[in-house]
């Protein structure tokens, strides 16, 4: 029978699955982005909403791979509990530092597109999506489970 400790390491890499190739593909993008004819004439506000994108995929990328390099690093035997809990902590600053990342690509496309107004609506919009969807719903949701408890 399986812990709950290998269980709940079995869904935390599921879900570093799922998370990683979304914030790999952004990252490429990103990647192409300063080498695009239209870059130069970005405003500072767009270029920075660039940079800003590029280094928090960039850093959100380093931490939910981290754990990886602990594993295999550290080697065995190695405190799963412990891994565990600083995974989770990696990966909910990873998805601070991607909620962070998204709005900026959404602020810097939508610049380019429709100009600051649109883009300020649009990044304001998703960022309180995935504020919602991502933290407050979930914390939310464990507190009241834990008032029933």
């Amino acid at each position: 029978m399986q812990s709950d400790l290998d269980r709940e390491l079995d869904e935390f890499l599921g879900e570093v699955r799922v998370v990683l190739p979304a914030v790999t593909v952004l990252f490429a993008f990103l990647l192409t982005v300063p080498f695009t004819a239209r870059f130069e004439g970005l405003l500072l506000a767009a270029r920075t909403a660039y940079f800003v994108a590029f280094m928090t995929t960039a850093t959100a990328i380093v931490l939910l791979v981290g754990e990886t390099g602990y594993h295999r690093l550290r080697g065995k035997p190695y405190d799963k509990h412990r891994m565990l809990r600083t995974a989770t902590r990696q990966a909910v600053a990873a998805l601070v530092l991607l909620a962070v990342g998204l709005s900026a690509v959404v602020y810097l496309v939508t610049t380019v597109l429709y100009g600051t107004g649109w883009a300020a609506a649009c990044t304001t919009f998703l960022g309180l999506l995935a504020v919602g969807t991502w933290f407050l719903l979930p914390l939310r949701r464990r507190w009241s489970a834990a008032g029933r408890d």
